[in-house]
């Protein structure tokens, strides 16, 4: 019979057998996934090459050109686009213009092909349109509101005036789980301003809800409300830019200060099959997810060298989060001909950069020190070998008290999208 164990041998005997259970079951437990909420150090990714795509630049050029139809897309910026379930792809444009192209000279006597504008020289405008591409990418048809004698938006303008501007847009179960799915759009709603808020003061987010394969709207949702908010300039509209990672759709947005050249960037999310479900919204306040849009804090704070457009663009790339805007902290001329990025492991953040640079091909048009480029968008729908498909819309923005919509109307490149390949790489590759 042998001797019984002392008290330190059982305590050692013991802590041994406790490390080694921990031990097997570290073995056995699986890492966690490098989801948004975690620190994985995933790689530094920035812009390290680009080239033009005139073949998608072409393709919205012949379909604004041709002058079969007098209610259909001529011109227009926003450029977002989400592939539908049967190959085709839905593009969203705000302010759209509609009739006739003509051709040299313009009514300034320049030689450029220009737009149908009424007697008194106003242009077919109208505050968004919507643009269907078959699955081969040749644009067919545009979408609008109203008659075919009198289109108007396709999302109408609310009620007491202002206007919607879509934004971003993806394709989500009706309803968490079902098998029918719809198209939510997000939307920016604003109203008119003077001063600072020429281009409309922020007014509030909203989800409109399209069918499939009809593509009829069927609602119309206010979602990340901020009514305790009465400076415009702090008010955030959400929806520049749309991941989906897992079970969560995560939504970019952005404020527009007036004092500074630079925005902020803000993130919420939802999850997916309730992006139209207001109650379902959570904001990031630095810390936490709170239901409140008014607490939400800035994951890229702008000021210094560091800030966003008001309008940007967010992808994953090998992992990594990255993050295209307009060059805005840039100074000079940088925010109106420069795109530059941001990388982060989260899209909480920290985002690092900015970034590389790039600086994309302008039309001359006919005044071109006054042509800006402005909203970088990605298309990660369309990434092949050549990179990912960015586009970015062109206008003419000159001097104050010069009248933009002669120039505008009277050359067609501009206030179309163009678009590039872009390659994203580790800095140094």
């Amino acid at each position: 019979m042998r001797n019984p164990p002392t008290i330190r041998t059982t305590l050692a005997v013991a802590l041994f057998a406790l490390l080694l259970l921990t031990a097997t079951a570290a073995l056995l437990v699986p890492a966690p996934a490098r989801g948004p909420g975690t620190r994985a150090a995933w790689p530094a990714r920035i812009l390290a090459g680009w080239s033009t795509d005139p073949a998608t630049t072409e393709a919205f050029a012949r379909y604004g050109d041709d002058n079969s139809r007098t209610d259909d897309w001529t011109g227009g910026d926003g450029t977002h686009s989400v592939r539908l379930p049967d190959g085709r792809t839905l593009w969203l444009f705000s302010d759209t213009f509609l009739d006739r192209i003509h051709p040299p000279p313009n009514p300034l006597g320049a030689p450029f092909r220009w737009r149908t504008t009424d007697a008194g020289g106003t242009p077919f405008l109208r505050h968004n349109s919507l643009v269907v591409t078959t699955p081969a990418g040749t644009p067919e048809r545009t979408l609008t509101g109203g008659t075919p004698a009198a289109p108007g938006p396709f999302f109408p303008d609310p009620p007491g005036g202002g206007w919607r501007w879509p934004v971003h847009a993806t394709v989500e179960p009706r309803t968490p789980g079902a098998p029918e799915r719809v198209v939510r759009v997000l939307l920016w709603n604003r109203v008119p301003g003077t001063g600072p808020w020429i281009f409309g003061m922020p007014h509030g987010t909203e989800v409109a809800t399209l069918s499939l394969p009809g593509l009829r709207l069927e609602s119309l949702t206010p979602v990340a409300d901020q009514p305790t908010v009465t400076d415009p300039g702090r008010r955030v509209l959400y929806g520049t830019a749309l991941v989906r990672d897992g079970g969560w759709t995560y939504v970019f947005g952005g404020d527009d200060p007036p004092s500074t050249p630079a925005d902020s960037g803000y993130l919420a999310r939802v999850p997916v099959g309730r992006l139209a479900d207001r109650a379902a919204w959570r904001f990031w306040d630095g810390a936490h997810w709170r239901p409140d849009a008014a607490r939400a804090a800035p994951v890229l704070r702008g000021g210094g060298r560091r800030g966003v457009g008001s309008a940007f663009t967010v992808v994953r790339d090998a992992g990594t989060w990255v993050l295209l805007t307009m060059d805005t902290a840039g100074g000079g001329t940088a925010g109106l001909r420069t795109i530059t990025g941001y990388w982060a492991c989260s899209p909480q953040g920290p985002w690092h950069g900015p970034a590389g640079r790039i600086t994309p091909p302008r039309p001359a048009g006919p005044d071109p020190d006054h042509v800006a480029v402005y909203n970088p968008q990605a298309h990660p729908e369309f990434t092949d070998r050549a990179g990912l498909l960015l586009s970015y819309d062109v206008n003419w923005l000159g001097p104050p008290g010069v009248p933009a919509d002669p120039l505008v109307n009277g050359d067609v490149e501009l206030y179309r999208p163009r678009f590039l390949r872009v390659r994203l790489a580790p800095p140094g590759r």
